[in-house]
This record gives C-alpha cells, sequence and structure tokens, in this order.
C-alpha cells in the first residue's frame, strides 16, 4: 500500500515550526498549564532565551540533552530550545528507576539533564546521573509554572516534595537559563540528516535503543497526520495534554500536531480522570489523544456526564490496541468520533490512522500520505505477500528514523531496499486498511506503555534468592495487559512476593513492576535447556487469552 507524498514543507526543522506559528498568530493561545497560559509569542521567545542559556552552559550543536519532565510548560519549551542550537533532545520517563535512567544517560552520551525540583523525579536523576557523561542538571521549578495562587497553595501542600534549592556548579536553574541575553546564531541545520530526538525503544531485541529521529521524520509526521485528517479537524481546536510528552505519540498528537496548527494545548501533570472531566468542560476540549486505558477510566468515573464531553469532536487512540467495543461505548456516550492509529517510536510514530467516521472493527486504519507499507514473508523480508495473507508488516516513508543510536548490540531493522521491518504482523484488505493480528516482538503493551520481559526478569535475577524468572503478559479489562513473573527460587531459598516486589522498587518504574509473582518449583525448559515461556503460557491455560489480547504495538 502506497500514498502520495507529503509536501515539501517537511523539509522545515522542528524549530521552523514553532517559530511559524508564532509569526503568524504571536498572540494566539499556546499552552494552558492547570489556568497559567502562554501565547505562541511567550512560548517562542522564551525558548530563544533558554536556547541562549544552553548555549552559555557549553551546549552544542550534536550535544545530548536529556528532558526527564512531567507535563509543564518547560517540557515544550526545552524541547525547542535544544534543538534551536542544534543539539538533541534525549526523552526520559520521570518515573524511571535509577539504573535505567544511567543506562539511558550513559548510552547516549547526554552532557546535561533537564528535570523538575520534585523529589521523587530529582532523586533518580541525581542518581541515574552519577558518574556518566552528565555535566550539569538544569531544575525546573513547578511552582513557577503555576497561576501565582496556586503557585502559593502548592508550595505549602507540597513543601516536603519539593527539592531544597541546590547549589554547586552542576546544578542550573531555569531562571537562569532564560536571563541570558547572548545572541543566537542561526546554526545550520539539515533537516534530512541532523539528529532532533533520541527516542529510547526496545527495537527488535527487548534492549534499550536511541531512535534516531531527524528533523524531516519529526516535521514529516506532524504534515502527515494533519493531512490524513484533512478538513475534518478544522481549525481552532484546543487539544487536552494528559499523555506524557516524553511518549513518541503525545510527542506528535499532543505537541507537534497543535503547534504546527498554531492551536492551543491544555496541559495536565499526569492522569486523574476527575481532572480530565474538568479541565473538558472548563476549556472545551475539541481533540483528546489517549491510550484506550484513558478512555475506560473517563466512563468510570463516578462524575461522569455526557454533558462533559459536549465540546469534543475528536479522539485519537495510539500505543496499544483499540477494543472494538470500547470505541462504540465511548462514541456513543460521548458523541465524539475516535479514531485509532498504528506506529512505533522508530516512525515518529504514526503509520496508519483510521479516517475519521470509517472505523472498521479491529482495524487501525490506513497508510499515512508518503509511506509506502508492504506486507512481507517473515522469513523471506525480500518477498511481498499478497493482499489479505498475513506476514511481517514493513514500512518505508519520510517518518522512518535513520537507525539506531550506535550501539555494539545494535542490529539494522532495515531490508536491503530500505523497508523498515517493525516486528509486528498483520495483513491489508482489500480497501488497504490494516490490521494486525500478532507480534513477533516478545514485549508487554500496559496503558501505552512498552515493557520488556527481559527488563524485569533480569531485576528479578538481582535478588540472592531467585533461580529462573518467566515474565508474561496477561490480558487486563483496564490496561489492556500486565506483566506476571513466574519464579523458581534456589534450593533452601524463602521468599515472598512482598520482598520481591519491594526488591523490584530499586530497579524498575512502576508500571513495569509485575501485578502479581507467582512460585512454582521448577520453570518448563525446552530440549537444549533455554527457558519456554511457550511451554508456560500451555501449562498455565493461557493460550486462548492471550491471543486474544494481542494488537497493535
Amino acid at each position: 500500500m502506497q500514498n502520495d507524498p507529503v509536501p515539501a514543507e517537511q523539509d522545515m526543522t522542528v524549530w521552523d515550526i514553532l517559530e511559524r506559528s508564532a509569526r503568524r498568530a504571536p498572540d494566539a493561545p499556546a499552552i494552558d498549564f492547570l489556568g497559567a497560559r502562554l501565547t505562541y509569542r511567550a512560548v517562542w521567545r522564551q525558548a530563544e532565551r533558554a536556547a541562549a542559556g544552553l548555549l552559555d552552559q557549553g551546549v552544542r550543536k550534536g550535544d545530548r540533552v536529556a528532558l526527564c519532565l512531567p507535563n509543564t510548560p518547560y517540557s515544550v519549551i526545552m524541547f525547542f530550545a535544544i534543538l534551536r542550537i542544534g543539539a538533541v533532545v534525549v526523552n526520559v520517563n520521570p518515573l524511571y528507576a535509577d539504573d535505567e535512567m544511567r543506562r539511558i544517560f550513559a548510552n547516549s552520551g547526554a552532557r546535561m539533564v533537564v528535570t523538575a525540583d520534585v523529589r521523587m523525579i530529582f532523586d533518580h536523576v541525581r542518581h541515574g546521573a552519577g558518574d556518566t557523561g552528565v555535566e550539569k542538571i538544569v531544575i525546573c521549578p513547578i511552582d513557577q509554572a503555576l497561576p501565582k495562587l496556586k503557585a502559593a497553595l502548592y508550595r505549602v501542600a507540597k513543601r516536603h516534595d519539593i527539592v531544597p534549592r541546590c547549589a554547586g556548579p552542576r546544578h542550573v536553574y531555569y531562571g537562569t537559563l532564560i536571563e541570558s541575553r547572548t545572541v543566537l546564531p542561526r546554526v545550520p541545520i539539515d533537516p534530512a540528516r541532523d539528529v532532533a530526538v533520541l527516542q529510547y525503544t526496545g527495537g527488535t531485541t527487548g534492549l534499550p535503543k536511541g531512535a534516531m529521529l531527524s528533523h524531516r521524520n519529526i516535521v514529516a509526521n506532524a504534515i502527515q497526520i494533519d493531512h490524513h485528517l484533512g478538513g475534518q479537524l478544522p481549525t481552532p481546536q484546543r487539544f487536552l495534554g494528559v499523555l506524557p510528552l516524553f511518549h513518541v505519540f503525545a510527542l506528535q498528537a499532543v505537541m507537534m500536531l497543535p503547534i504546527l496548527r498554531g492551536e492551543a494545548i491544555y496541559l495536565q501533570p499526569r492522569f486523574d480522570a476527575g481532572a480530565v472531566l474538568k479541565c473538558l468542560r472548563r476549556a472545551r476540549i475539541t481533540a483528546l489523544p489517549a491510550v484506550p486505558s484513558i478512555l475506560t477510566a473517563l466512563l468510570k468515573e463516578n462524575t461522569v456526564r455526557r454533558e462533559d464531553f459536549a465540546s469534543l469532536r475528536l479522539v485519537c487512540s495510539g500505543g496499544a490496541p483499540l477494543p472494538p467495543a470500547l470505541r462504540a461505548r465511548f462514541e456513543h456516550f460521548t458523541g465524539s468520533s475516535v479514531i485509532e492509529g498504528y506506529g512505533l517510536s522508530e516512525t515518529s510514530p504514526v503509520l496508519t490512522l483510521t479516517p475519521i467516521g470509517a472505523p472498521r472493527d479491529g482495524s487501525c486504519g490506513t497508510v499515512l500520505e508518503g509511506t509506502t507499507l508492504q506486507i512481507r514473508d517473515p522469513e523471506d523480508s525480500s518477498r511481498v505477500l499478497p493482499q489479505g495473507m498475513a506476514g511481517e508488516v514493513c514500512v518505508r516513508g519520510p517518518q522512518v528514523m535513520l537507525g539506531y543510536w550506535p550501539s555494539e548490540e545494535t542490529a539494522d531493522p532495515l531490508t536491503e531496499d530500505g523497508f523498515l521491518r517493525t516486528g509486528d504482523v498483520g495483513y491489508l484488505d482489500r480497501d488497504g486498511y490494516l490490521f494486525l493480528v500478532d507480534r513477533l516482538k516478545d514485549m508487554i503493551i500496559c496503558g501505552g506503555y512498552k515493557i520488556y520481559p527481559r527488563t524485569v526478569e533480569d531485576a528479578l535475577y538481582l535478588h540472592p534468592a531467585v533461580s529462573e524468572v518467566i515474565v508474561i503478559g496477561v490480558p487486563d479489562a483496564y490496561w489492556g495487559q500486565v506483566p506476571v513473573a513466574y519464579v523458581a527460587l534456589k534450593p533452601g531459598a524463602q521468599v515472598d512476593e512482598g520482598a520481591l516486589l519491594a526488591h523490584l522498587e530499586r530497579h524498575l518504574s512502576k508500571i513495569e513492576r509485575p501485578r502479581e509473582i507467582l512460585f512454582r518449583p521448577t520453570l518448563p525448559r525446552t530440549m537444549i535447556g533455554k527457558l519456554s515461556k511457550k511451554d508456560l503460557i500451555r501449562q498455565e491455560g493461557l493460550e486462548a487469552s492471550l491471543s486474544a489480547s494481542r494488537g497493535p504495538a
């Protein structure tokens, strides 16, 4: 399946997108953060000053700067400031444990980390940075991003959660960056070749890798999404930004798409169903990027009313399979359209989207403009399979990454003719709708987040009582899938589930920790002695339920 190319404006840099919208409508609302509002002119100017401050701190073109922030105006401003001087954004989940942050900081070669003055985030950043190449930590005070009254209340209510002011040459405050009066040079950036973002993903092996997304990748994908929606999403729209911006889906749907269109983003620091419903009513939100678990939670909220969604026109679901029954239930209750997308970190991320008003149960839509999608034989990636036959989804287009960040363990996922092997199995119907039926990758998708069983298994193996571990994803009505660990202990060892879960708190983020740890005397192995996940699934009688839970990555 091939679609028409996207326009030449894909050759703009990511910074150009912000600058263009700010010049077109400088007084238009850009960000609303819990009532604190910034216009496009204000975001543009703060990003320029922050970029100058980064230059003062020694950041230069090609340097990697990690962003480890909850959703705040800082997330948007610093993203564009880094790219303004040709540096590279490294997106980091602020809920990661020390070890996970350390791996990403070390692998990316990040010289600087931008984070918040929230103790539970800052402490992990400080420990994770440790003896890596991180030279500076930029601290963004949350209270300074809030309206005055809310800021005062926040300082009182959260006083124990706020990091005391840090001294020393390693710590730089956001206020210092934007005080810079350095004159910014126009840094030459090649949109097609220069990396804008390192988006970490497990790739095809489950080991963390940085997908190198160029300026063209990111800009082209935003334009592709906008063109796919066409005139059915008229301006102006008000986007609700509850998905975390470090996630590649949110990077496009919550940030890049609205800024491309010059529209307002209503940022929420975290998902809370009650707070989202209040924001929907207060701001008259029209567009909601979400994952299926968010839609489920909104419908289950005790205070939910149909009137809460009166202004909502479009919901874009991604990150995990969208059950047709959930889509139908949400559309019926709210009166809004729900579309579904499919993509990967390696594709910036969107490859397909459901046409508005034309869903097909079980399908994640049709291919975006400028993208070629083929179904190929998993055993022979050069052989394209006929329409209707299931095989590996392979794609080529302007949103496909440059490659993985250099690593000795990094395999090239591109075919000889330039197609990305996604590792997902699917088929195309006669009208070009993509249906995903399986995954080659060994991953668990929990509420839109990818969890790699090997990461969980490695953390459990660090406990001295653990002999063998197999982690699988099991169906869950809310999250889609959740990880469950099967553990065999060393002879004579004694440990309970609570102790193992406490052990994992030091090594894994909350979302990655198993929802249950089940103990078995032994775990099944293959004839050559390898642990057998397939045999475990069969022994536990999970074949049918696991098959039903499979869907898009």
